[in-house]
């Protein structure tokens, strides 16, 4: 496996390399969840990239940029066993020096939920996801649905600036008790790490009896997550694909999406609500 740490570097290794290459980018401390994601471009790919890079621009004051989990030698080993052919370290001063003038804003998807939560965190995110793209020159890149904001934010743009790769999006990769994987699980202790169960809980709750009625399944996921008393950013119900907010009841698929904090620690989920069923004897 080639290790890189400037896109000059990451160019040349690929100028003659097979195609296709996929690309997995990563933040590092990498997970079962990354795992997946690095095996379906493994699969796919005659080439496969990662990248690890920790992104300053995405976390806003007082986040945990500082404190993010970081394990560069643990994660060279993990893809190195995987079967990645290359990977992209690059420093701070490599993707975000100073000098930098330019940011990419996708407009209307980044307003509402982690946006109005985390103002300017996505413009970090399209930015450095632009750049990785730009240096690996990928034909696909892979992107896990537990970021769902973040999917339709990089399709978008990948749609928008005509960039010639195909976004591949991979189902969440759950513990057993159907909590998410994240590297900021990590910063749960024991007593938050059970209490951080309520968070699928209330996606299942959306889910159950789900029949387009978004504010019941609304209600629904307030209840559950009261049950914990967790601090709760949002539990919505939305459009999937502008995540508009949904009202009463609609004959079409919707996205349940929560954020909430236990202690220090902020975690994010979301599941899919699939058009309902109609009922016994109504069209």
């Amino acid at each position: 496996m080639e290790v890189c740490t400037t896109v000059t570097q990451v160019r040349r290794a690929l100028a003659e390399a097979p195609r296709p290459v996929g690309f997995v980018p990563t933040m590092g401390a990498l997970h079962e969840g990354h795992r997946a994601l690095v095996a379906a471009a493994v699969a796919g790919s005659a080439t496969s990239v990662a990248s690890v890079f920790v992104n300053p621009l995405q976390f806003g004051p007082g986040e945990d940029f500082d404190a993010y989990p970081r394990d560069l030698d643990g994660d060279l080993a993990l893809l190195e066993r995987d079967g990645v052919d290359l990977v992209l370290a690059p420093s701070a001063d490599e993707l975000t020096p100073p000098q930098r003038r330019t940011e990419v804003r996708v407009r209307g998807l980044t307003e509402t939920l982690e946006g109005a939560v985390r103002p300017g965190h996505f413009d970090g995110v399209a930015t450095i996801v632009t750049t990785l793209l730009g240096a690996v020159g990928p034909d696909r890149a892979y992107f896990g649905e537990k970021d769902y904001q973040q999917l339709l934010v990089v399709r978008a743009l990948v749609a928008d600036l005509q960039l010639p790769v195909e976004v591949v999006a991979h189902p969440t990769v759950r513990e057993r008790d159907g909590l998410a994987l994240s590297s900021r699980n990590a910063y749960l202790g024991p007593e938050d790490r059970v209490r951080a169960r309520v968070v699928p809980a209330a996606l299942a709750a959306a889910a159950d009896g789900w029949d387009g009625d978004a504010d019941a399944a609304r209600a629904r996921m307030r209840s559950a997550l009261d049950v914990e008393g967790v601090a709760v950013d949002y539990a919505e119900v939305a459009d999937p694909e502008t995540l508009e907010r949904r009202e009463g009841r609609t004959p079409a698929p919707a996205r349940a999406l929560v954020a909430v904090r236990l202690g220090g620690t902020r975690l994010i989920d979301n599941a899919p609500l699939p058009v309902p069923e109609a009922a016994p004897g109504r069209q």
